[in-house]
């Protein structure tokens, strides 16, 4: 069976049989001369005539209905996507598709304002190679300026555009151009064309691409609206998740509460310093999150709120339940909006118990250990070894301190013990000095390290007799049961000095055979007297006043040594 012969006929196609019939009846009846009735003929005739005319305009109006279904389902098609990109594709699959066209192209403004073929699509519903993406720019120019269509049937022929050069090197036949306009602004153009056939387009393919186009110009402005609502949302997401990570990574805990003191934001340094969780924290009343110190910053929040001007640098020691005694550092600032209108405060947190902690063992440290020496240690480079040096070594010790011992409590021995080794400590640190050790009831200290001074033997003489005007100043505010006597050994020479034990336990000391001298002088020295040998008295005999002392044998020494009294200065 023929497939045609199954195929639902057109009402166009029944009534152009139907011509065909009466003027077949009208010429049988004409030849027949049969007696017909009056008018029966021209009534045929009429007939004839007349079919072709409906004929005509239901096949139009069929066109125009199923352009109207076509035109509603591709309006459909085109929203369903807010995609740009997808947008332009549907827009020109269903152009060609429409038109029958060979191409199709789409062109729209960008930030420049030059218009740019962002889409182009052949009859194959295929993307058209870049190379191939030739228009005739003298028709596209003119849409542009006059924003009305252009529809021609073979641009060949056509006198608007006869020797226009697009036209003629690529061979431009069948032509429809249309403007693309959202809100009475042309953002662009819609270009279909035919390269091999002409009269492919007519009037009813116009307006039809026009009345596409102002759809597809909806659909397009939505998606490019879309786009940067899309764009902008990541931008924002990535400039909040930028700035969550900056307030994440920053060591200083950040706190902003509303204009009811409402917490609304705590980074995780606030939250490690305050000691609670983020839902502990956030929707809270700043004097719930804040308690430990409410009272100190009520003020201080009262301030900020009334002048609009930030406080800074608060500190304040409290102790926190969860961890103890804790030192911070407060600073207050107006929380602003963009338009400057104060929406609540911003507190800047830091915690500064470690640091505290760390100020106050380096200041027990450097009463332990000369400041000097301190200056010159770097934690992350310590070596054990040292090297050679020319110092000056004083050692002075409290003479008769084992007996008085015997007397006191410990606690009580432990307080004067310290008053006189305070007053060793302040006369050899008068004269920029390096104490070494306390060792019991004596002290060990150098002068020219770890920083080099010309006259260094001179002060550590001038360190040996302030010591001794110190222990006099002492007698006239202690019980005369609590009068110790000093004794004081001051030597010249070279010393190793450096890093003294194991990575675990580290000493900065001077060794050498001639820290040993100092030591023995001192030993042998009497009563408040300070003896140096005769390696210092020559550096300083031009400043000193001495008195000869007999000669000494010292420990572990073959030959006695010379040494001398100093009395005091010239």
């Amino acid at each position: 069976m023929n497939p045609d012969q199954t195929r639902p006929t057109t009402v166009h196609e029944q009534l152009h049989s139907l011509g065909l019939l009466a003027e077949k009846i009208r010429v049988e009846l004409e030849a027949s001369r049969l007696r017909l009735p009056r008018g029966t003929i021209e009534e045929l005739h009429f007939l004839e005539t007349t079919l072709p005319i409906i004929s005509g305009k239901i096949e139009a109006f069929q066109k125009e209905h199923s352009n109207m279904l076509a035109l509603a389902d591709t309006g459909q098609v085109i929203n369903s996507s807010l995609e740009l990109d997808e947008v332009l594709r549907i827009v020109m699959d269903n152009i060609v598709r429409l038109t029958r066209a060979e191409r199709g192209f789409l062109m729209l403004r960008d930030d420049k304002g030059d218009m740019v073929t962002r889409m182009g699509r052949n009859w194959e519903m295929e993307s058209i190679n870049p190379s191939e993406l030739t228009v005739s720019r003298s028709i596209v120019g003119r849409v542009i300026e006059s924003g009305e269509p252009i529809l021609t049937t073979n641009a060949q022929e056509d006198n608007r555009f006869i020797g226009q050069e697009s036209i003629v090197a690529f061979n431009l036949r069948s032509i429809l151009c249309v403007p693309l306009k959202a809100k009475n602004e042309l953002i662009g153009v819609i270009y279909a064309d035919n390269r091999i056939r002409a009269g492919i387009f007519a009037d009813s393919e116009k307006d039809l691409l026009v009345a596409f186009a102002n759809q597809a110009a909806v659909a397009i402005e939505n998606a490019r609206l879309f786009s940067s609502l899309k764009h902008s949302l990541e931008e924002v997401t990535g400039l909040k998740n930028l700035m969550e990570s900056v307030f994440a990574s920053i060591a200083s805990g950040v706190i902003t509460a509303d204009v009811q003191d409402q917490v609304t934001l705590a980074n995780r340094a606030a939250q490690t310093i305050i000691g609670h969780t983020a839902p502990e924290i956030l929707g809270h009343h700043l004097n719930e999150v804040l308690a430990s110190v409410s009272r100190f910053i009520a003020p201080h929040l009262r301030e900020v709120r009334a002048t609009e001007r930030p406080i800074i640098d608060l500190e304040v020691s409290h102790n926190l339940p969860s961890r103890g005694n804790v030192n911070w550092r407060l600073n207050f600032s107006p929380l602003k909006d963009s338009s400057q209108k104060t929406q609540g405060v911003a507190i800047v947190l830091d915690d500064l118990t470690e640091r505290k902690k760390l100020e106050a063992q380096r200041r027990l440290f450097e009463r332990m250990v000369s400041p000097a020496v301190i200056e010159q240690l770097d934690p992350n480079s310590l070596q054990l070894g040292g090297k050679r040096a020319n110092i000056t070594v004083l050692f002075a010790d409290i003479r008769g301190f084992t007996t008085y011992s015997e007397k006191l409590s410990p606690e009580k021995l432990v307080l004067t013990l310290n008053r006189y080794l305070a007053a060793m400590a302040d006369a050899v640190l008068s004269q920029e000095g390096t104490i070494d050790k306390f060792m019991g009831d004596a002290i060990m200290a150098w002068f020219n390290a770890p920083i080099q001074q010309e006259d260094h033997t001179l002060r550590a003489v001038k360190a040996a007799l302030a010591l001794r005007d110190s222990v006099e100043e002492l007698y006239k505010v202690l019980p005369e049961d609590e009068h110790l006597s000093f004794g004081a050994g001051i030597h010249f020479g070279e010393a190793v000095l450096g890093l003294i034990g194991t990575e675990k336990r580290l000493e900065y000391t001077a060794i050498s055979d001639n820290v040993n001298v100092a030591k023995r002088i001192q030993e042998n020295s009497a009563k408040n007297q300070i003896l140096i040998s005769k390696e210092a008295y020559e550096r300083v005999k031009e400043d000193v006043r001495v008195v000869p002392h007999e000669e000494m044998d010292l420990k572990g020494k073959t030959h006695r040594i010379d040494v001398f009294e100093v009395t005091g200065l010239k």
